[in-house]
């Protein structure tokens, strides 16, 4: 009886110190050291990738964001601010404006299928407000010019960037809405235009927020 009460005991001592060692290990030191490294090493994405301007947060650079007139009485979407580049619309809101509202909730595809009638209607939908936006002062926008992230979403629905095409066909909307040249918002376009990863890897791509920022930049001289 003794000899089992004294193995037990053992055992559950033994069992004690393994959990008090591997939570200590896993549970703080492990962590710390993780937390330590990304801080020291990767500062910028340990911490969300923030964006700040004028000494606040204005965003991420890996979330995209909306850019909205005040919603009027009676809407359930409001009508997208046109005098800043539009990002892509997300997914499961329709796409019936040029953009649509970004929720976290939301993040992830909309599963639906290439022929699904709603999601047909969408993009119709969608293509008609950006030629209709983007058509100003006799710049015409021509069905073919509309590139696909002008009326679809990403498979997260919170993509950050747009491609050049859909920036370039924003510009002279942007120009006079802001009233600046078109050569200087084409320029500002292509500063802000990054090439492929490694020079293979995904396509150029422009991020709409540190875009909007520097068109900010530039309206106020």
């Amino acid at each position: 009886m003794n000899t089992t009460i004294r193995g037990t005991t053992r055992l559950l001592g033994a069992a004690l110190r393994t959990l008090l060692v591997l939570t200590l290990v896993c549970g703080v030191l492990y962590p710390l050291t993780v937390m330590g490294i990304g801080q020291a090493l990767f500062n910028h994405q340990a911490n969300g990738s923030e964006i700040t301007t004028d000494g606040k947060v204005v965003g991420s650079s890996l979330i995209g964001q909306r850019y909205d007139l005040p919603l009027k009485k009676g809407q359930e979407t409001p009508e997208p601010d046109l005098k800043w580049f539009q990002p892509r619309p997300s997914n499961g809101l329709g796409t019936n404006t040029v953009n649509t509202q970004y929720k976290l909730l939301l993040s992830g595809a909309t599963n639906r299928a290439g022929d699904n009638e709603e999601l047909i209607q969408w993009v119709k939908d969608a293509k008609a407000a950006v030629i209709k936006d983007n058509s100003v002062d006799g710049y015409q926008v021509k069905p073919s010019d509309v590139p696909p992230d002008a009326v679809t979403s990403s498979g997260s629905g919170l993509d950050p960037a747009i491609s050049p095409q859909y920036a370039d066909i924003q510009i002279h909307r942007i120009a006079k809405l802001n009233n600046l040249p078109v050569t200087k918002v084409q320029n500002l376009v292509n500063q802000h235009t990054d090439d492929r990863i490694l020079g293979f890897i995904g396509e150029p791509r422009v991020n709409v927020l540190e875009l909007n920022i520097a068109l900010k930049a530039l309206a106020q001289k």
